[in-house]
């Protein structure tokens, strides 16, 4: 087969020569079998489609010319850079032409397609066979016919394919000119032919899609651009992929501002912790608190050392048990109120559960250590208090939690006169020695609690009306009621363990 177009053509068993039209030399030997030969009107682009797939070559005329003045690079195939391949795709093409560098084809499926810098873009889904007629640029419009010659024709803006093909050859001056004769719905397509082409900035500058311009944005650092847009969209999504581009540039302040807005609450804590802001954490730990974040708020409190807080952030989220646990550690003054809210709440579903938890208040005698507890909590608290507000360097030259025995610090510093214990008035509470202390603290602590307060006031009554004397003397007026001629022997059996469960 001959082809004609640029250079001459001629297919043979070893696949494609081009031969130079004047001189008659062989240009270059291509091992492929081609079915249509495509050139464009500059004579620098061809198309070559086989029975599968079409490759799409630029011609170097530049090249040609060299390798035949100096010798170098010339096979028995030609001219070695005579071609750069700017690629291949898997269709089987029919008819095709070229506008400008703009290669518009219908495919062996019945799809009229153009390609263009590496991009495939689909014009239209055909319903029979029909075959590329012309291209008139003047009224924007490609034609097509059928074996019955009917003709339809298709709207492909010659602005499109004018950009398109200037920014192939990388003249942006032209571009620029052809730019304001693209209308806006066809922005985002031509945004997307630059962004694939690599030219993002001005990608960006084109395209009309907000969710396409948010990613361009991103991809270049244009964090001014992203965060108008993110206040438009008013995406939580967006918010967070802007506070990672923000971080990724050390733009901190606009990262907690994304966070923020984002209500991403653990990823501001890990912010404010890794820049030592503690107001940022106080911010975070009543904001996460009103937004029902719990874990985040007890953490924040925590990093601040605010422990009351800590409990009351348990309480309100009703881990009862663990506000218990976490008094016992921490809070010693605060155990029997929060045993009080939890065997309230326990009894609800198990009354036998919840008589079984030991108050301090009521068994002093089981915590014998706990007197001395509150006075270390009263002096950590203290010291708390002198620590706050210095920098978090310091932490270095201070002997960690572990390594210390608080119990023994206070009532050392007590001896000393160096701590005064005042019995909890600095934290607003009424305290007194002993077992009252703590009986305050629980009556204060259900006050304190609405949501209990029908509960332990109920367990409060029951617990006034039984009386140690009471029952003792209830014990000897059934002692001396009993008859011990009504026993009877046969229901008492003495190998049985006794069971004080009841």
């Amino acid at each position: 087969g001959i082809y004609g177009g640029a250079m001459l053509g001629v297919r043979s068993v070893s696949g494609l020569a081009f031969y130079d039209w004047e001189s008659g030399d062989m240009v270059r030997r291509i091992e492929i079998t081609p079915k249509l030969v495509f050139w464009n009107e500059s004579s620098e682009l061809v198309a070559i489609a086989t029975e599968e797939s079409y490759f799409v070559l630029r011609y170097k005329p530049e090249a040609v010319a060299t390798a035949k003045q100096t010798k170098v690079g010339l096979t028995e195939d030609g001219v070695e850079d005579a071609f750069d391949v700017l690629g291949e795709t898997e269709e089987s093409v029919r008819t095709g032409l070229w506008v400008g560098d703009c290669f518009i084809y219908t495919n062996a499926v019945n799809r009229l397609n153009y390609y263009v810098g590496g991009e495939l873009c689909t014009v239209a889904h055909l319903d029979r066979v029909m075959y590329v007629l012309g291209y008139i640029p003047k009224e924007n419009r490609l034609y097509l016919g059928d074996k019955e010659l009917n003709i339809v024709s298709y709207s492909l803006l010659v602005s499109v394919l004018e950009y398109q093909t200037a920014v192939m050859r990388k003249d942006f001056d032209t571009a620029d000119q052809v730019l304001p004769t693209i209308p806006r719905s066809q922005r985002s397509r031509v945004a997307h032919f630059l962004e694939k082409q690599g030219f993002k900035a001005q990608a960006l500058a084109v395209t009309t899609d907000p969710e396409h311009k948010f990613e361009l944005a991103l991809q270049l650092g244009d964090l001014a651009t992203a965060k108008q847009i993110c206040c438009e969209a008013e995406s939580e999504q967006k918010w967070k992929l802007l506070a990672d581009a923000a971080t990724r540039h050390n733009d901190l302040q606009l990262a907690q501002e994304c966070l923020a807005q984002a209500k991403d609450f653990g990823s501001l804590l890990l912010l404010a912790t890794s820049t030592g802001n503690a107001g940022m954490v106080d911010r975070l730990a009543r904001e996460s608190s009103t937004g029902g974040q719990s874990n985040v708020a007890f953490l924040a409190q925590f990093l601040l050392g605010d422990l009351e807080a800590c409990l009351e952030v348990l309480i309100a989220a009703n881990r009862l048990p663990e506000a218990a646990l976490f008094a016992r550690t921490y809070l010693p003054s605060q155990v029997s109120r929060a045993v009080q809210l939890w065997k309230a709440n326990l009894a609800k579903a198990n009354e036998k559960a919840a008589q079984a938890l030991a108050d301090p208040a009521d068994y002093p005698n089981l915590f014998p250590e706990l007197e001395d507890s509150v006075k270390a909590e009263a002096y950590m608290r203290q010291e708390r208090r002198q620590l706050r507000g210095r920098p978090a360097t310091d932490q270095a030259g201070l002997t960690p939690n572990w390594e210390r025995r608080p119990i023994e610090e206070a009532l050392a510093a007590i001896a000393s006169g160096q701590f005064v214990f005042d019995g909890g008035a600095d934290r607003e509470e009424s305290s007194s020695s002993g077992a009252e202390a703590f009986a305050d603290a629980v009556d204060d602590g259900v006050k304190s609690s609405a949501a209990v307060l029908a509960s332990a006031a109920a367990a409060a009554a029951t617990a006034a009306a039984v009386d140690d004397d009471d029952l003792e003397q209830e014990l000897e007026q059934d002692l001396k009621n009993l008859n011990m001629d009504q026993v009877d022997p046969s229901d008492v059996n003495l190998d049985e363990d006794l069971n004080f469960d009841d």
